[in-house]
């Protein structure tokens, strides 16, 4: 348990930090998922729409540090790939 009053502030930091960190990357899942339902749906249209909506997500993500820059961008990057692909 934390003693210092400075210890005991650092700890409350943390807890409100971890919970902001925690819905972030929550909404860049749902945000995923959509895209991957679309694209498993076959439904190209949805499929593009969705990852437009997506990208600027993950990469929000990665600003505010929930995500690594190079990790939103394969994801990103493999996202758009199989999308690509439905049209083909």
């Amino acid at each position: 348990m934390a003693n210092t009053t400075s210890a005991k502030k650092a700890t409350r930091k943390i807890a409100r930090r971890t919970a902001v960190n925690k819905a972030r990357r929550s909404r860049v899942r749902n945000f995923v998922r959509k895209v991957e339902e679309a694209i498993s749906s076959g439904d190209q249209a949805a499929a593009s729409a969705a990852l437009r909506a997506a990208q600027p997500e993950l990469m929000r993500a990665a600003g505010k540090g929930v995500l690594h820059f190079n990790t939103a961008s394969r994801k990103v990057s493999r996202l758009a790939q199989r999308v690509k692909a439905l049209s083909a």
